[in-house]
């Protein structure tokens, strides 16, 4: 199926409002101000969680989270998808009913604004999952990519406390997600995934925010081989990283970044000289000698 392109809604006006306020010089101004609703999550007859949100594609939010908490699978049939805005909860319907008493029991609090939950045995299920190799970073099309999306008009500029994710392929930004927190985008990119089919093996994802363990386990659990963001990382985000051989990017901004993972992915095909072939060589003998002990 062709992706399809989705957009940030800056003018919707569902998704903030517009309150009094006094700016810097004293003088009465209006301030958009983002929402922030809960959204409870029922899988079957089951409620898994109640999660914060903007309030937009709570269907996609839905599917996307039981998906990357492992609750469900590409093969599992939804056979229906029942939203309520009046009582804030939707409902998942599958083919086959579920119990995941157990998985309930070992909740994990991430370390992502809007307080992330991942439950115990994801990192387990992370260990299986192999990605694509022959997708390949090339920085002559990076360095476009990064200056399309800050180009992007969306939310975020015009009420801040809110991160965004992007699904991309080359230059282009193919799904482009805002939400109160980085966990719940992401979500929303990997329910419109499962929904419609969508080959991850050629996709690049971006964050605005952090790179941690837990951005690391969605990206790999969706199978995208290349997570980039504009922050920084933390250790188990790169040791997570590092073990599921995913290619890692932060700090990106403008015409530099980090990698700490990955480095076999990445073409250096702008302005390349010999200082940074040698750079890149070096940094894949490294990783090759850190995995192999």
């Amino acid at each position: 199926m062709t992706e399809k392109i989705i957009h940030p809604q800056p003018d919707n006006a569902k998704l903030y409002k517009e309150l009094e306020a006094l700016d810097h010089n004293g003088d009465r101004i209006t301030a958009p101000i983002i929402h922030e609703r809960p959204l409870t999550v029922f899988l079957n007859s089951r409620e898994i969680v109640t999660l914060m949100t903007i309030g937009d594609y709570p269907d996609l939010l839905a599917v996307g989270y039981l998906f990357n908490q492992n609750m469900l699978q590409n093969a599992d049939e939804i056979t229906g998808i029942d939203y309520d805005d009046d009582i804030e909860t939707i409902v998942i319907r599958t083919k086959h009913e579920t119990d995941f008493e157990q998985k309930l029991k070992r909740k994990i609090q991430t370390s992502g604004c809007g307080q992330g939950t991942i439950f115990g045995d994801l990192i387990e299920n992370i260990e299986g999952i192999e990605l694509s190799t022959t997708n390949k970073l090339h920085i002559s099309t990076l360095y476009p990519l990064l200056k399309t999306i800050n180009q992007t008009p969306r939310l975020y500029l015009k009420t801040g406390a809110i991160h965004g994710c992007v699904l991309c392929k080359g230059e282009q930004p193919l799904i482009y997600m805002e939400d109160v927190g980085r966990h719940n985008a992401v979500d929303k990119i990997a329910g419109y995934m499962l929904l419609n089919n969508i080959n991850p093996d050629d996709k690049y994802f971006y964050t605005t925010g952090r790179l941690t363990s837990e951005m690391v386990i969605k990206t790999v659990k969706m199978r995208i081989p290349l997570l980039i963001s504009r922050s920084g990382f933390t250790a188990w985000g790169v040791e997570l990283a590092r073990a599921a051989n995913l290619t890692l990017l932060g700090r990106a901004r403008g015409k530099r970044f980090v990698a700490l993972s990955g480095f076999e992915r990445i073409v250096y095909d702008e302005e390349q000289t010999p200082y940074k072939k040698s750079a890149i060589n070096n940094a894949n003998k490294n990783q090759i000698t850190e995995q192999a002990n």
